[in-house]
């Protein structure tokens, strides 16, 4: 009687996608000492010196050669266009819920992690980390209902193409992540 073997929990190429503050970053960072695939935090790529956002088809083709690789793991708030999905073989959502991912960011804005990684030439002030984290507080209330659904829509979408794992609490990362 042979043994069967069951599949891996994630493949090579892994996207970690959530509301901003759904802890992303951190559970990406954990992913990847457990795995040893490298870390792309995808928002850093997005931004020129001086908090200059990276024109649309420039970022696409930021994207195609970071991505051109055979092992990485992505963390992206934005999983809309076709290259992240196209070329991962796991997709890991991190639905927490929103209040939680305010909090967060109000709390980032008032304390950044220390291992928070800043685009290149990008400074940043107390009151401009206030104003962007605390409106990322707003931005979380107004769009709850369409993050949900917009995660659920891309997990459906990528059912078919992926593994897809949704992850809705701290413990269950953890538990997930124990398991790699």
């Amino acid at each position: 009687m042979s043994e069967r073997v069951s599949p891996p929990l994630i493949g090579n190429r892994v996207v970690v996608t959530g509301m901003a503050g759904a802890g992303k970053s951190t559970f990406s960072r954990v992913l990847s000492k457990k795995t040893g695939l490298p870390l792309i935090h995808l928002d850093i790529y997005s931004w020129n010196p001086g908090w200059v956002r990276v024109p649309e088809g420039e970022m696409l083709e930021k994207q195609r050669v970071l991505l051109a690789g055979e092992k990485w793991i992505v963390d992206s708030n934005d999983v809309d266009n076709g290259i992240l999905v196209e070329r991962a073989d796991t997709l890991v959502i991190l639905a927490t819920p929103w209040w939680l991912c305010a909090w967060r960011a109000f709390r980032r804005g008032l304390r950044r992690p220390p291992d928070t990684q800043m685009p290149a030439g990008c400074e940043e002030s107390l009151s401009q980390r206030l104003r962007d984290e605390w409106g990322i507080v707003w931005r979380n209330w107004r769009n709850r209902d369409f993050v949900r659904e917009s995660n659920n829509a891309l997990a459906s979408h990528c059912r078919d193409l992926m593994q897809v794992h949704i992850l809705s609490s701290k413990q269950e990362m953890a538990e997930f992540a124990d398991r790699l």
